[in-house]
C-alpha cells in the first residue's frame, strides 16, 4: 500500500508539473507571438517587433515574459520537489500544483503589459487581450482556485470516512 500511494505522489508531482510548464508555455506563446499578430492583422511579427523596438526595448518585453512564464515552472517543479522529499500527501501536491495554476492568472495579465503595451504604443491599437488565448489562461487559473477547496473537501470527507471504519472496525 505504501508503494501505491509513493507512485501516486510521483505522478501527481510529474502532471503538476507537466500542466503548470503547459501553462506557462501557452503564456509565452501568447504574449510575444499570437497576441501581438492578433492586434496588428496584415503584419508579419518581424515587422511589428521592428517598429516597436523603434521606441521600446523589445528584447526586454520577450525577456520579462520568459521570466515570467519560467518563475511559474521553477514554482512548480519546487512544490513537486518539496513534496516528495517531504512525502506529502498527493492531494497536498496537488493543491500546491493548483496554487501554481490560480497564481497564473495573475502572471498572464502580468505578462499581457511587457509586450502588449509597446504594441499598442507602436501601432493603431489598443492594449487589451487580442486573441482567446488569455481568456482561456485566465479560466484555467479560476478552475484551479475553485478546484483548491473541492480537493481539501474531498480530502476532508475520505478521511473522516476512514477514521470511522477505522473506529467501527476496533470496536
Amino acid at each position: 500500500m505504501g508503494n501505491t500511494r509513493g507512485s501516486v505522489r510521483i505522478v501527481v508531482a510529474v502532471v503538476g508539473v507537466v500542466v503548470v510548464a503547459a501553462y506557462a508555455a501557452l503564456l509565452a506563446v501568447n504574449a510575444l507571438v499570437l497576441d501581438p499578430l492578433a492586434a496588428v492583422p496584415g503584419r508579419s511579427l518581424a515587422q511589428i517587433y521592428a517598429r516597436v523596438d523603434v521606441s521600446n526595448d523589445v528584447t526586454q518585453d520577450v525577456v520579462g515574459v520568459i521570466v515570467v512564464a519560467g518563475i511559474g515552472i521553477g514554482l512548480a517543479v519546487t512544490a513537486a520537489a518539496v513534496g516528495l522529499a517531504s512525502r506529502l500527501p498527493a492531494t497536498v501536491i496537488a493543491v500546491l500544483h493548483l496554487g501554481v495554476l490560480a497564481a497564473g492568472g495573475l502572471a498572464t495579465f502580468q505578462s499581457g503589459f511587457f509586450l502588449g503595451m509597446d504594441v499598442a504604443d507602436s501601432w493603431p491599437t489598443d492594449g487589451a487581450a487580442h486573441t482567446i488565448w488569455a481568456g482561456v489562461l485566465y479560466l484555467t487559473s479560476l478552475a484551479a482556485l475553485v478546484a483548491i477547496p473541492g480537493v481539501l473537501f474531498a480530502t476532508m470527507i475520505r478521511t473522516r470516512n476512514t477514521q470511522r471504519r477505522q473506529q467501527l472496525a476496533a470496536g
